[in-house]
């Protein structure tokens, strides 16, 4: 089966979910061959009436919300496929907006690879304000940019599908017993990714999927940064301890090195003139050792 099961999952993000509810009726792809599961995890903002309004002025698709009281990102995307009645699962954040031709990509993609396993895109930043002066690739994930270049290559390494733009087989989903619970943030599109290639190795990135992604000001925060820093080592910690504790001390390595590394290239952009965005590369790597370690 080609259709397509988009999942958002959301939490009090009524400022953007109605966009991106928006941009997926306005796709290319016909409304008979994809659904929307909009997952409601326990928002307490106005998301709830957003969501049914729309839902009650778009009769013509096949849109659904569903509520999921247990809080988290996992178990809100567990939910979703749960509730997904196609074989092609597609997680777009709620504040994500598909470009136009992203479903019609997608279903031909796995239509023309029945081997194929799961995909992911380009997420591309839309910020409220400004891009942070404190920005580089280095910290990329602060703000989910991904932009691997126009080339297809099978994921490797730290290149694989975000969160913003991931798309897996259903089948496959299931035989991995979903996504881990007890991760709240990237490592959760980490630890799916690992999982899925204990199956299969045919997972892509493909550059003609993109989703342009709203950054609010808030996320820029330092309060915020400090925040996701240290989700960062924690939920790495956990996701390592969770399956393979004998890997904690070669992980641990990995994580010091990339903190003096870090101190490398922070002399690098001072010496560029870019004093701030080296000092938040080492403030990010050393938060992030911080939570790893204890």
């Amino acid at each position: 089966m080609s259709r397509i099961s988009v999942i958002i999952c959301t939490y009090n993000r009524a400022k953007f979910i109605t966009s991106s509810l928006e941009h997926l009726v306005s796709q290319s792809l016909h409304a008979s061959e994809f659904e929307i599961v909009v997952i409601n995890n326990n928002s307490s903002d106005n998301t709830e009436a957003l969501v049914n309004t729309f839902i009650d002025n778009n009769k013509d698709y096949d849109i659904k919300m569903i509520f999921e009281g247990q809080q988290g990102l996992s178990y809100a995307r567990n939910r979703g496929l749960a509730e997904a009645q196609y074989e092609i699962v597609s997680y777009i954040d709620d504040d994500g907006m598909a470009t136009p031709n992203y479903l019609e990509e997608l279903q031909k993609a796995f239509v023309s690879e029945s081997t194929l396993a799961g995909v992911g895109g380009k997420v591309i930043p839309i910020y409220e304000t400004m891009e942070p002066d404190w920005y580089s690739p280095f910290l990329r994930m602060m703000v989910t940019a991904i932009d691997f270049g126009d080339k297809r290559f099978r994921c490797k390494g730290k290149k694989y599908p975000a969160g913003c733009s991931m798309t897996y087989r259903k089948s496959i989903l299931q035989k991995t017993d979903g996504f881990n619970n007890d991760l709240k943030w990237r490592a959760d599109d980490k630890y799916i990714y690992y999982e899925v290639l204990r199956f299969s190795k045919e997972v892509y990135y493909l550059p003609q999927l993109m989703v342009h992604h709203h950054i609010d000001a808030e996320r820029l925060t330092d309060k915020n940064f400090d925040k996701l820093s240290g989700l960062l080592g924690s939920e790495e910690k956990l996701r390592i301890l969770g399956k393979k504790k004998w890997a904690y001390p070669f992980k641990l390595v990995e994580f010091v090195f990339k903190y003096f590394a870090s101190i490398a290239i922070a002399a690098f952009y001072t010496l560029k003139g870019q004093y701030l965005k080296g000092k938040y590369v080492i403030r990010f790597r050393w938060l992030a050792l911080k939570k790893f370690v204890f």
